[in-house]
């Protein structure tokens, strides 16, 4: 499997799903995606189109366009699970790798869990002991579990304890589960349906609080708030998109796609954090497909205090900057396009004409690309409105992460426009915050939930500089810059859609 060559199309049968954010226009043109993108079809196209409306890949030509779709994010393949009379197509296939250090009681109730259902696609149960220090508590778990032990007598991190285990895996999928985790009774079972797509790398749930939820308000804030959910959409995972990459945390993995990776056939020991990250990626560099399913759920035991929780968030921060190192330009934090920038600007600057001209300049620009397309202009309002809102909101959670120093200085500074600065700062800063509570309704107030989600960010911000300054460079800290939201479009010179 590589990057080049022919690319297969989903297989005929498969059950599709439209991503819930596509727009089909009446003229036939379909816009969506993450990154949105305009497609154009041809009369084959619409037809193969339709097929996949309807919910499943029937012909070569859908088969083809799905493809294509699901790549970009329009589609999405729907998980079949295992039937129960096609369960034994994948009985055994699956090798389970949980490493650990202590946390004994975490890895007994995790494997409990995996235990508690038929999943007749398990083979092996694998624990990684990575170095505790009361090694007899996680053998007896183990022992009484099965499970199989593997002991590491210096502790690495979990990417190493994940590769020496991946070393014995003798089936073609090991599914990766950490030791806090509280896995449902056929959460395996019910994702290796989407190896049926023959290009797919790894498939990943959605990570949920899980476990008591205690009641101080940090423990509440996390559950409320679990640093791992990537969301309730479902995604083909990719750099820049709407899910970016996927935690270890729980993720099912084809053994045979790591040969075509570059670097370590596995995790790479040098990452203590980002590990993960970085392996997806490197998948994907290999043309593999990597998908987000929220349609299955596990539970994540969330950090009990600020010090834990902070610590962690700053963990993961540091695991930025190497990253850009080894995949440039795809950890921008913010892509930032000019006309709703500019739109944002204005209206932060109290200048309503300004923002006003801007947007139309915006829109201008966007119609005329469409209409190069051959598609209609009409009904762009909504959707352009809607990345000036997004726009806001992402310059806010930039700002809030990388810059809420400065832009309280800023704002407090004595000057002309104090005023007018104080109120842009605090319209950036809690803008997101406040829309998360009103998303989540959690059993916080949203004066303290939003000083919490300001402490979060930052502490995350934080360690994405500490990590930038010991790299030498602030590529991780930088957004990107794009000039147009739809670029020229030429119509396509064979049957199918053509996107921008």
């Amino acid at each position: 499997m590589t990057s080049t060559g022919h690319v297969q199309g989903l297989p005929v049968g498969m059950p599709v799903e439209l991503d819930p954010e596509v727009v089909v226009k009446p003229d036939g043109t379909v816009f969506g995606g993450s990154p949105a993108r305009l497609y154009r079809l041809n009369p084959a196209g619409q037809e193969a189109f339709s097929q996949l409306r309807a919910g499943s890949v029937t012909t070569a030509a859908a088969s083809k366009l799905a493809r294509r779709f699901s790549d970009a994010g329009l589609v999405h393949p729907v998980r079949e699970g295992l039937p129960e009379d096609a369960r034994g197509e994948r009985a055994g296939t699956v090798t389970v790798v949980v490493p650990v250090r202590d946390r004994a009681a975490e890895l007994d109730r995790c494997l409990s869990g995996l235990a508690a259902g038929t999943q007749k696609a398990v083979a092996e149960v694998v624990v990684v002991d990575d170095a505790s220090e009361d090694p007899l508590a996680v053998a007896e778990v183990v022992r009484r579990h099965g499970a199989r032990l593997i002991a590491r007598r210096v502790n690495g991190g979990p990417g190493p304890a994940r590769n020496i285990a991946l070393r014995s895996v003798n089936t073609p999928l090991v599914a990766f589960l950490d030791s806090d985790c509280l896995p449902p009774a056929d959460w395996i079972d019910a994702l290796a349906g989407h190896f049926d797509d023959p290009l797919l790398a790894a498939v990943a749930p959605r990570i949920v609080a899980g476990g008591s939820i205690g009641t101080s308000l940090a423990e509440r804030f996390a559950a409320a708030r679990p640093v791992l959910d990537l969301g309730a959409l479902p995604a083909r995972v990719a750099p820049m998109s709407r899910v970016s990459y996927l935690p270890t945390a729980a993720l099912l993995l084809r053994v045979s796609a790591l040969k075509d990776v570059s670097g370590p056939a596995g995790f790479d020991e040098a990452l203590r954090y980002g590990e993960d990250v970085d392996l997806v990626w490197r998948l994907l560099e290999a043309g593999w497909r990597v998908r987000y399913d929220p349609s299955v759920q596990i539970g994540h035991e969330e950090p009990a205090g600020w010090k834990s929780l902070l610590r962690r968030r700053f963990a993961y921060g540091t695991s930025a900057a190497k990253l850009e190192e080894r995949h440039p330009g795809q950890v921008a934090p913010l892509v930032m396009v000019a006309a709703p920038v500019s739109t944002v600007t204005a209206l932060l600057a109290r200048r309503p004409l300004l923002a006003a001209a801007t947007f139309a300049a915006g829109y201008a620009d966007t119609r005329l690309a469409l209409k190069k397309a051959g598609s209609s202009g009409d009904d762009l309002l909504k959707p352009l409105a809607v990345g000036v809102r997004e726009t806001f909101f992402g310059m806010g959670r930039w700002t809030s992460q990388f810059a809420l120093p400065a832009a309280a200085v800023l704002a407090l500074v004595p000057g002309p426009q104090r005023k007018g600065r104080l109120l842009a700062a605090l319209a950036l800063t809690a803008a997101s915050p406040v829309r998360e509570w009103l998303r989540l309704r959690p059993d916080i107030d949203p004066v303290r939930w939003s000083m919490a989600v300001l402490l979060d960010d930052a502490a995350y911000g934080a360690g994405v500089w500490a990590g930038s300054l010991r790299a030498g460079h602030v590529r991780a800290v930088r957004p990107t810059w794009k000039w147009r939201l739809l670029g020229s479009v030429s119509k396509p010179p064979t049957p199918g859609p053509q996107a921008r």
